[in-house]
């Protein structure tokens, strides 16, 4: 029985350590896209500031072009960190999935020991 237990408190931990991964994952993705924002809006401000809105221009502000740069890479990011959230989804599910079988073969282990117990 006492592997039962330990079987049942390493899938507890994974399922602990899944939702850490997840967790983690969305919030990279929140700052990511928050910093996206931020640099959209210095773009914005630094288009207006110098009066071009095309990149083409050979006048186009560099740190406007910079700040593009840094935009694209973070959404990209983003996308990466999108796909990793789906798969830690996935790996979620199956570690809870391990879980609760873990815990109902307990619970089977426990009702035959009291079935010895009492016969």
């Amino acid at each position: 029985m006492a592997k039962r237990e330990n079987l049942v408190r390493l899938t507890r931990f994974k399922v602990g350590e899944k939702r850490r991964q997840l967790d983690q994952l969305e919030m990279m993705m929140s700052e990511f896209e928050r910093m996206a924002s931020e640099l959209d809006t210095q773009i914005a401000s630094e288009e207006k500031r110098a009066g071009i809105y095309d990149t083409a221009h050979f006048a186009y502000p560099t740190f406007a072009k910079a700040a593009q740069v840094r935009r694209d890479n973070l959404m990209h990011s983003v996308r990466e960190l999108r796909e990793r959230l789906n798969v830690a989804r996935l790996e979620l599910e199956e570690a809870e999935a391990e879980h609760v079988n873990a815990e109902k073969l307990e619970l089977r282990d426990q009702g035959q020991d009291e079935r010895r117990v009492s016969a």
